[in-house]
């Protein structure tokens, strides 16, 4: 594919893919444009800093954010007790 200095990308993919594609971000409200842009600012967050397991990178507006996603606990808690003041002994 040939690099040239203006903003265009151009590339060569299946008709079909391309509909597919097309349809399934309009049922989501987005342009190929917009989450191409998100895909490949994503792309170079990443590619600069790895990220962490259980956070998960977004861009929006081209300002990368972390949006933290942790997994349940997988412990109970029995019972509450509630803690003593200072002043107690």
């Amino acid at each position: 594919m040939a690099r040239g200095p203006s903003g265009r990308i151009i590339i060569e993919i299946d008709p079909a893919f391309k509909r597919d594609l097309h349809s399934a971000l309009a049922a989501d409200g987005l342009s190929l444009k917009n989450w191409f842009l998100k895909q490949g600012a994503e792309y170079l967050v990443e590619r600069k800093q790895p990220g962490l397991p259980g956070i998960n990178y977004t861009a929006i507006t081209n300002d990368p954010i972390a949006l933290v996603a942790e997994e349940p606990a997988k412990y109970k808690i029995s019972s509450l007790r509630e803690p003593k003041s200072l002043n107690e002994d």
